[in-house]
């Protein structure tokens, strides 16, 4: 019988308990001699181990963060140039549910092309309606145009005057730094920046505003490509520059401290997310303890990352936003931002941006997501996730320091040579499918409808340094992953539209059914992400009559699907005949051991497998195509 007087109720309690050893017997002998550590762990970006399996660890006291049981601010940002057409976004989203805002700028990066040209009269019109009364929180990502002094004192003192706005709902956000190293901000020279953040903030203190000045933003890392650890390292170097700025300007470092904020990105990676909050709270403190204060809690706010948005396929954009706020809002963020699912084709409409509320609001009002107190208490995976990214972050931040701080590391390279080499291993590990988006490197659907967006012309103003000065270091720019195959559909779409079908390739299938089919499917997958369409499966009884439907399939590509056994039997004599009928182009998928030398010299091309460079061999049948 239960004992219901007892504050827990152990489950299954009748059996002893299972010990980590016991489990790493049973799968040592399961492995039968194979690596455990090859098989079974998995590696971070930054290299850091992930185990299989943790061992619970006892519950320790948390990290101060958003107040327990208190949920998240559900960002929305607005970002439409039209000031009157922004206005109608902020008040459609504070009725749909939205409690904050984020007006976007025109011209920094994280405007994608989009944002409002801020000045006195812009602001007004976007505002209008607004209540600014602390119960609508409000953000600002302003673009490299602006002249912060200038906007802090006459642009936005102008509502401030008019509307009585409390300044505890707003975030200035402004990222000078940041906005240096991604659009080349203003026309600040790198080393006036420190005494430039001090006039800023003096000057925004004189109009009573004292908290959420400067932000820290880890996108311009993470979304050019940057690791979990280097995003970290990367706003705790920031944020000290501001520290030092703002003391530097008279302030003390309590104030100082109250007047920065930070911004990170939420993945679909999602341990690795909730541990990057986790850590980041963690360092911060150690920041403040440095400084001689006592830790307070610091404000984070999220953003799902851009780098992971697709094109095509866009619905699965939405699976990636949930499983992004949730790690964040696990994690502890105090606001989310979800960019709309249809973010990568231009400006989101009213539905896609409905369903980035309503993505948050889900988690928040039906799933309760926010009324856990700790959700990862006792975790031996967050621990150790947390623990092994704090310092990894840590140890960067203290490269970054020894350079002479953030500025000095940009003006070195330091931070955009880190982040570029790891935008190198992330794109190289798209192109081998190691990393998988679906509908971009996987799963495409060549028969997917298109989604409305708002039809207005996107900016293309490239990354760069301000006209009125000189580069004074490499800049790095927010990209998408799944760009180099979203090229290949834009050609295979442009062939549909010219010709009236896409390119084909045909299936060569040797065997029955039961052999060929788990490697056609497989070719069907690879040649559908860049938009090839395959001729359809079949079981042929002769090699004649495969050639006969090659001849009458209209296409000079085939590739051959089959087992290795297949491949012995029939398949040198199966690539002559192809050649022989015309095949151009020949491909095999599989590796059959031992075949290879006799298949080449038969006419197979190239090989697809598990672990090919997909983007390499697409592009080349885009080249043979005659479509780039």
């Amino acid at each position: 019988m239960i004992d219901r007087t007892s504050d827990t109720v152990a489950l299954a309690a009748e059996f002893p308990p299972a010990t980590y050893a016991q489990w790493r017997k049973l799968v040592d002998d399961l492995l039968k001699g194979e690596n455990f550590e090859q098989r079974l762990q998995s590696r971070s970006a930054d290299g850091l181990v992930i185990e299989p399996l943790y061992e619970r660890e006892p519950a320790a006291s948390s990290l101060a963060g958003r107040t327990p049981g208190k949920p998240w601010q559900v960002l929305q940002r607005i970002d439409h140039p039209d000031p009157a057409m922004a206005n109608r976004q902020a008040i459609e989203d504070m009725q749909g549910g939205a409690d904050g805002l984020v007006l976007v700028g025109a011209g920094c990066a994280c405007a994608h092309g989009f944002g409002l040209n801020v000045d006195v009269d812009a602001l007004g019109t976007a505002l209008e309606g607004v209540p600014l009364d602390g119960s609508i929180a409000l953000e600002f990502d302003l673009g490299p145009q602006v002249d912060l002094p200038e906007f802090a004192a006459n642009t936005f003192a102008a509502n401030v005057s008019r509307r009585g706005i409390a300044p505890e709902s707003l975030r200035f956000g402004f990222d000078p730094l940041g906005g240096a190293l991604s659009d080349g901000h203003g026309d600040v020279p790198l080393r006036e920046l420190g005494p430039y953040v001090g006039r800023v903030a003096t000057g925004l203190a004189a109009l009573g505003f004292r908290r959420g000045l400067f932000k820290a933003d880890g996108r311009v890392v993470y979304d050019a490509g940057g690791t979990e650890a280097q995003e970290l390292a990367f706003v705790l170097a920031v944020a000290v520059f501001y520290l030092r700025a703002l003391e530097a300007a008279g302030i003390t470092l309590d104030d100082a401290r109250r007047m920065i904020f930070f911004r990170l990105t939420a993945d679909t990676e999602q341990f690795l997310t909730i541990a990057k909050f986790q850590a980041l709270r963690r360092l911060w403190q150690r920041i403040e303890e440095s400084c001689g204060l006592t830790p307070q809690p610091a404000f984070v706010s999220a953003e799902t990352t851009w780098r992971n948005m697709t094109r095509n396929d866009p619905q699965t954009n939405i699976l990636r936003a949930t499983i992004a706020v949730f790690a964040a809002g696990i994690g502890g963020a105090d606001a989310v931002t979800v960019l709309p699912y249809t973010a990568a084709h231009g400006l989101p409409d009213s539905f896609a941006r409905r369903i980035a509320r309503n993505t948050q609001l889900v988690l928040i009002e039906e799933a309760n997501l926010a009324r856990v107190n700790d959700p990862m208490a006792g975790t031996g995976w967050h621990s150790d996730l947390a623990d092994k990214l704090a310092r990894a972050a840590w140890s960067q931040f203290q490269e970054i320091e020894r350079a002479g701080g953030a500025a000095a590391a940009l003006q070195q390279g330091l931070i955009q040579d880190k982040v570029t080499a790891a935008r190198a291993t992330l794109e190289h590990d798209m192109a081998t499918r190691r990393r998988t988006l679906v509908g971009a490197n996987d799963y495409a659907n060549l028969g997917e409808a298109k989604v409305p967006v708002i039809e207005i012309a996107a900016r293309t103003r490239a990354p760069g340094a301000s006209p009125a000065r000189p580069v004074e270091f490499p800049r790095i720019a927010p990209m998408r992953l799944a760009q180099p195959f979203e090229a290949l559909r834009d050609a295979s779409d442009r062939m549909l539209a010219a010709g009236g079908a896409r390119p084909r390739i045909f299936l060569a299938s040797l065997g029955t059914v039961a052999d060929f089919t788990a490697r056609a499917t497989f070719a069907k997958i690879f040649f559908a992400v860049g938009g090839i369409e395959t001729v359809d499966v079949e079981e042929f009884a002769s090699t004649d009559e495969l050639v006969q439907h090659f001849a009458i399939s209209t296409t000079k590509f085939a590739c051959l699907c089959g087992t290795d056994a297949a491949y012995t039997r029939d398949g040198v004599g199966v690539a002559k005949s192809l050649r022989a009928a015309g095949a151009t182009q020949l491909y095999l998928t599989g590796r059959p051991q031992g075949l290879e030398t006799d298949l080449v010299a038969a006419g197979v091309s190239t090989f697809v497998h598990a672990g090919s460079d997909v983007l390499a061999i697409l592009q080349e049948a885009h080249r043979l195509l005659g479509n780039t």
